[in-house]
């Protein structure tokens, strides 16, 4: 068997239409002909689902992970969206990390590694 690829999510929802349009605008998402978002070639799926409560209950179970060239930036733009914050941009040694938190309570990170990381790898 060929290793498999990650290609998508699936985020269950009791508000996904809330939760779509937050990732879309906060992320520039695409939306294909689903109602799926693409992410830069990664599908982020968000669906109504009545098995899930309406805010995560260990938001830190997995966290949405964005790679960025300028945190910064992105958090300027995020900021502009009113979004809550858990972390403000910092600097972490390796790179610098944001957390912020989706409106179901998911957490979600900006990341921006240094060059060294990508150069030590």
């Amino acid at each position: 068997m060929e290793r498999p690829v990650l290609n998508s999510m699936l985020l269950g929802s009791t508000d996904p239409e809330r939760l779509k349009t937050w990732y879309r605008d906060g992320f520039h998402a695409k939306v294909d002909g689903y109602g799926n978002l693409d992410l830069g070639g990664f599908g982020l799926v968000i669906e109504h689902r009545d098995d899930v409560a309406a805010s995560a209950p260990e938001p830190g179970r997995f966290i949405v992970n964005f790679a960025v060239d300028d945190i910064h930036a992105a958090a300027a733009h995020l900021r502009a969206l009113n979004v809550t914050w858990l972390v403000e941009p910092e600097d972490r040694g390796i790179g610098l990390f944001a957390t912020l938190v989706d409106p179901d309570g998911n957490y979600v990170q900006l990341i921006q590694m240094k060059p060294e990381y990508y150069a030590n790898r």
